[in-house]
């Protein structure tokens, strides 16, 4: 797969988790996830997911 792949899918999955744990946690209002736990936790978890997709892209990069 193509680096450029995992970096964007990094950073989109960063946000989004970002989003749904800031509506978990109730700062983002006006949805159905807002203050709900089960987002507050799905979160942190696609943030990590994220992460982990933009260090595999930036290190395929400079191999």
């Amino acid at each position: 797969m193509k680096r450029w792949v995992f970096v964007v899918l990094g950073v989109v999955l960063v946000l989004l988790g970002a989003l749904w744990t800031a509506q978990g946690l109730g700062y983002v209002t006006g949805s159905f996830m807002t203050g709900s736990r089960l987002w507050a936790t799905i979160g942190p978890i696609v943030v990590i997911l994220g992460l982990w997709s933009l260090v595999t892209g930036v290190r395929r990069a400079r191999s």
